[in-house]
């Protein structure tokens, strides 16, 4: 599965280093400060998604003496650099375009930006479809991070194009600084919900109750357990980890205990595949935080 997000990070590299030439072009050519902001997306995205192409790659890293648990959190935290990029993006385009409002400039040559951006949609679709099929495979947050990053690439392309018509052919002088802002807003949303599952993460938030109740639905159906307690539950990278403490009968023997352990473990990895269990057994009844464990 690592592969594949590896694969997904090098095609986001190959189509941003494409757009930045196109874009150059054109914000040269049109002295839009809509193309221009899309230009400094698209060099914040070829930075990102460097950042996302090592991420995944320290991530699947195996676990190591200092590493028990592996090293998924260095795609949360590839993700959340992704997110200061975009920011300071959102806020230098902000201010160009806010000083060009003030100016009363004028874009030319709309249709070099036209052309780019149309081009530039294309690719965005391409890639946003391959990594919509990375993500379901290994469900990747610095990918799904990438993602967002090109999904807001479509709405800010469009938003170029519209700018240009507006401002050149229709005269409207506002329309492309105006666009400017939005644009500038519109990563700033972005980078905020690209952040929340990143900081949920190094912060090991709980699974989705949903996926916690099918988790337990699944470990409870064994018929000599006797109840389940204590489910801590937590995502890294690519990777589940799961915690919890069974009950069984007070007079089953250790060797027994284990094998039913070993039997619901491997049922939970066939419907959880790629989950590390650790189960803990209690004799019926007993309660460790009584006991002060």
């Amino acid at each position: 599965m690592s592969s594949i997000a590896a694969r997904a990070a090098l095609a986001s590299v190959a189509v941003a280093v494409l757009l930045i030439l196109l874009k150059a072009h054109a914000a040269l050519t049109t002295g839009s400060v809509a193309m221009l902001g899309s230009l400094a997306d698209s060099g914040l995205d070829l930075v990102a998604s460097l950042v996302t192409l090592f991420g995944v790659r320290v991530a699947a890293t195996p676990a190591d003496d200092d590493h028990r648990f592996g090293h998924g959190k260095a795609e949360a935290l590839a993700a959340l650099f992704q997110v200061v990029l975009i920011s300071l993006s959102a806020l230098g385009i902000g201010f160009r375009a806010i000083e060009q409002l003030a100016a009363g400039a004028q874009t030319g040559h709309a249709e070099y930006g036209i052309v780019a951006s149309v081009v530039a949609l294309a690719a965005t679709f391409a890639l946003l479809s391959y990594q919509r099929r990375a993500i379901a495979a290994t469900g990747s947050i610095a990918i799904r991070a990438d993602n967002i990053h090109y999904k807001s690439d479509v709405l800010l392309n469009g938003s170029v194009i519209v700018a240009l018509v507006l401002d050149q052919y229709l005269h409207i002088r506002a329309a492309d600084a105006l666009f400017g802002v939005g644009i500038a807003l519109w990563l700033m949303w972005g980078a905020w919900r690209a952040s929340a599952t990143a900081i949920d993460q190094l912060m090991d938030r709980e699974w989705p109750e949903e996926k916690r109740q099918r988790f337990l639905a699944a470990a409870a159906r064994h018929p000599e357990l006797r109840g389940i307690h204590d489910l801590r539950t937590r995502t890294s990278g690519t990777r589940d980890f799961v915690q919890f403490h069974v009950w069984v009968a007070p007079e089953m023997t250790v060797v027994d205990a284990h094998r039913v352990m070993d039997e619901i473990e491997a049922k939970l990895q066939q419907e959880f595949p790629g989950v590390e269990v650790l189960i803990h057994p209690d004799p019926e009844g007993y309660d460790g935080r009584l006991a002060g464990s």
